[in-house]
C-alpha cells in the first residue's frame, strides 16, 4: 500500500467528495446554499461600505460590528466557493497545499469570530455599567488593539493543526467526505495514529469556546447586577435592549458550532449526511442573519443603511422648469 505524508513534493492531491450519498441532488442543494452566501455576501459588504462612508458610525460599538461583518465574510468565503465548485462542476480535487490553506484560515477566522463576540460583550458591558468612562475606556485604537490580539490568539491556536497533519502518514484512500478540508475531517483518512489531532482539536475547541463563553457570562452577570439597581423599569428595558442584538448573534455561532463539532467527533451513530449539512449550515447561517440583526436592532445603523438604499433604489428627481 502506497504511503504518503504532506511534506512529500510528489504527495498527491485529495478528493472532497461533497456530501456522500446525495451527489445526485449536489445541484438543488446548491440553491439554498449559494442564495444564503449571496445574502451573506450583499449583507456585511453593506455594513462595512455603510460604516466606512458615514463619519458619525466611526465609533468602538460599529468598529466591533465591522470585525464582525469582516469574520463573517471571511467564514462563508473560505468554504463556499469550493463547495459550490463541488455541486455545479463536480471539481472535487483540492492540492494539499490549498487543502491547508483553507483549514487555517477557516479555523483562524471562527476563534477570531468568537473573540470579537467577546470583545462586543465587554463593550455592552462597559456601556450600560460604566457610562460616563466609556470613551477613555473604549477608543477606537483600543478597539483596534483588542481585534489584533484575537486575531494573534487564532493564529496561534491554528498552527499546529497544519503541522500535526503534515506529520502524519497518508495511505491509498485520498477521499475527504466533506465539502472542504476540516482539520478532524483530513485527520480521519490519515492511516497514522490522530490521538493527538483529536486531543489538541477538542483542546481548542473547548479552551476557545470555554474561556469566551465564561468572560461573557462574567460580562452579562455584571450588566444585569448593574440593571437590577435601576429603580426604573423604562431604563430597564432600554439597557437591556442594547444587549438584543448581541445576544442573538451569540444564539446563532456558539450552540451551532458546538453541536458541529461535537457529532463530527463523536457522532458515529449520525448519518455523515447530517454531519456535513450542519457544519455547512454553521458557516452559512450566522453569516447570512448577523449583518440582519444588527441592521434591525441597532436604529442608527438602520437609518444609515436605509438612507443609502434609497439613493440607490430610487431615481433622482431631476428639477426642470416647467414648460
Amino acid at each position: 500500500m502506497e504511503v504518503f505524508n504532506l511534506t512529500s513534493s510528489d504527495s498527491p492531491t485529495f478528493i472532497l467528495m461533497g456530501i456522500p450519498g446525495l451527489q445526485p441532488a449536489h445541484i438543488w442543494i446548491s440553491i439554498p446554499f449559494t442564495t444564503c452566501y449571496i445574502i451573506s455576501l450583499l449583507g456585511n459588504f453593506t455594513v462595512l461600505f455603510v460604516v466606512g462612508k458615514e463619519q458619525t458610525l466611526r465609533k468602538p460599538m460599529y468598529l466591533l460590528i465591522c470585525m464582525l461583518a469582516l469574520t463573517d465574510i471571511g467564514t462563508s468565503t473560505s468554504v463556499m466557493p469550493k463547495a459550490l465548485c463541488i455541486f455545479w462542476f463536480n471539481l472535487k480535487d483540492i492540492t494539499l497545499g490549498g487543502c491547508l490553506t483553507q483549514m487555517f484560515f477557516l479555523h483562524t477566522v471562527s476563534i477570531m469570530h468568537s473573540a470579537v463576540l467577546v470583545t462586543m460583550a465587554f463593550d455592552r458591558y462597559v456601556a450600560i455599567c460604566n457610562p460616563l468612562r466609556y470613551t477613555t475606556i473604549l477608543s477606537n485604537v483600543r478597539i483596534a488593539m483588542l481585534g489584533l490580539m484575537g486575531l494573534i490568539r487564532a493564529v496561534l491556536f491554528v498552527l499546529p493543526l497544519p503541522f500535526f497533519l503534515s506529520r502524519q502518514p497518508f495511505c491509498a484512500s485520498r477521499v475527504i467526505p466533506h465539502t472542504y478540508c476540516e482539520h478532524i475531517a483530513v485527520a480521519k483518512i490519515s492511516c497514522g495514529d490522530i490521538t493527538m489531532n483529536r486531543i489538541y482539536g477538542l483542546l481548542i475547541a473547548f479552551l476557545v469556546v470555554g474561556s469566551d463563553l465564561t468572560l461573557i457570562a462574567l460580562s452579562y452577570g455584571l450588566i444585569i447586577r448593574a440593571v437590577l439597581r435601576i429603580s426604573s423599569r423604562k431604563a430597564h428595558h432600554k439597557a437591556l435592549n442594547t444587549c438584543t442584538a448581541h445576544i442573538c448573534v451569540m444564539l446563532i455561532s456558539y450552540p451551532p458550532g458546538l453541536l458541529s463539532t461535537l457529532t463530527h467527533r463523536f457522532g458515529q451513530g449520525i448519518a455523515p449526511q447530517f454531519h456535513i449539512i450542519l457544519a455547512n449550515l454553521y458557516f452559512l447561517l450566522p453569516p447570512m442573519l448577523n449583518p440582519i440583526i444588527y441592521g434591525v436592532k441597532t436604529k442608527e445603523l438602520r437609518d444609515k443603511v436605509g438612507k443609502y438604499t434609497c439613493r440607490i433604489c430610487l431615481p433622482e428627481v431631476t428639477h426642470s422648469k416647467p414648460a
